[in-house]
């Protein structure tokens, strides 16, 4: 049978033919010319920027310390990045978190980097920084450790950042003795907001007490490293040096929460005693009612007690007490459900170094203090390392309300303490 196209259908089929052939020329032409890169927006592009993200978390801290607008930017951008140093030398998870609370005194921080380098099985540990003063000379000291995972946090609301404004000391503020009529006549900011005695806020005074629950709510809640973890942090400060058997004590402390004292809330690795009976007291330890004078260094915390703490943040941020501690005295006595419990080394391995501070500028003698605690260690090594604990048990201290240091009157104060919780 012979095949026919009929005059009337020859138009279309030349039509499609050609369009065809052009098709094919087309895919042939544009196979045969260089890819185009592709554009932003593009899913190549953003395997690229994955790629580079990746390689800017696994460079060390960079951090400005040229200009307040270069330390913030540093402060916010190592606060998300969370580089931790030595990680690809120390892989295996955290046994244990060391929050050291950080201000500008690198003398007394050189020797708690020293008693850390010297402590038994550090390389299991975890160590966290957190600055609320930013120097070129402490971050190299930080930066120095080579002995375990390190990761420095920074408080966004240090007084650096904020030099003319709060949560720093605003020009416009009012002084600090100034009379609440006199100050409403003068038209300062806060005049509205003296303390329990009269006074008006000193920055230098809050910011303590800002940094200590700002760092609380970011270890717990934002650092990316702790996820999952359901161990301790214990809290100590840069003027602070650790004896070389502190881990192995505090490993057999937990051990003996487990079994003699469930109920314990902290366990504290330090005291402000005097260590002339250390060998009598080595290896003890006593449960009692938290008490700030004297449980409030070397404290060790779990998760849980932070959300128990946590109940009680509303009263924590308006508790008229620029201290940290005093204010959470306050919260064991009249805000939880009861009162704080602790198991307290009787030898403390916490030294207090410092004999500077926030009341105290112009006495500091970190020489000293290095040869006063050579000589500690020195007359104590023949005691660490006890291979038992002894406990005893005390009476729970009375829940009775302390009287209140003043200092944090300022509802500005109030309201940005509250806010940790939200902006971190």
């Amino acid at each position: 049978m012979r095949f026919k196209i009929h005059k009337k259908n020859a138009l279309a089929l030349s039509v499609a033919v050609f369009v065809a052939v052009v098709f094919v020329y087309t895919m042939l032409k544009s196979s045969s010319l260089p890819q185009d890169k592709p554009k932003q927006g593009t899913a190549g592009s953003s395997e690229k920027l994955e790629t580079l993200s990746i390689a800017q978390n696994q460079s060390p801290n960079r951090f400005l310390y040229g200009s307040v607008f270069e330390m913030k930017k540093s402060v916010y951008e190592n606060n998300f990045r969370q580089f931790i140093m030595n990680a690809e030398m120390f892989q295996s998870d955290p046994e244990l978190v060391i929050v050291v609370q950080v201000h500008n005194r690198p003398a007394y921080l050189r020797l708690l980097v020293e008693s850390l380098r010297n402590t038994a099985e550090i390389h299991s540990i975890l160590l966290i920084f957190s600055h609320d003063y930013f120097s070129k000379e402490v971050g190299e000291i930080v930066q120095g450790i080579r002995f375990c995972r390190v990761l420095q946090i920074y408080f966004p609301y240090s007084l650096q950042l904020y030099p003319n404004e709060f949560p720093g000391q605003d020009p416009l503020d009012c002084p600090r003795d100034i009379s609440k009529d006199e100050a409403k006549k003068k038209g300062c900011l806060n005049a509205d907001y003296p303390d329990s005695y009269g006074h008006y806020r000193e920055a230098a005074f809050t910011q303590a007490k800002h940094h200590w629950w700002w760092k609380l709510h970011f270890v717990w809640e934002r650092v990316k490293a702790l996820q999952g973890y359901s161990g301790y942090a214990v809290f100590i400060e840069d003027d602070n040096y650790l004896i070389p058997d502190f881990y192995s004590f505090f490993k057999r402390m937990a051990a003996l929460k487990k079994s003699d004292c469930s109920d314990c809330d902290i366990l504290a690795l330090g005291n402000h005693d005097s260590p002339p009976l250390f060998q009598d007291l080595a290896n003890k330890v006593e449960t009692t009612g938290w008490v700030s004078t004297k449980h409030n260094i070397g404290m060790g915390l779990t998760k849980d007690v932070y959300y128990k703490i946590m109940g009680c943040a509303s009263e924590f941020c308006t508790y008229d007490d620029y201290n940290w501690d005093w204010t959470l005295q306050h919260l064991s006595s009249q805000c939880l459900s009861k009162p704080l419990k602790v198991i307290a080394a009787q030898a403390s391995r916490v030294l207090h170094t410092g004999d500077c501070g926030m009341h105290q500028k112009e006495s500091c003698k970190p020489e000293a203090a290095s040869q006063k605690v050579q000589t500690i260690l020195q007359s104590v090594k023949s005691y660490l390392f006890p291979d038992h604990l002894v406990s005893r048990k005390l009476d729970s201290v009375k829940s009775s309300p302390h009287i209140r240091n003043g200092g944090w009157g300022d509802i500005r104060d109030h309201t940005l303490c509250k806010n940790y919780g939200k902006k971190l």
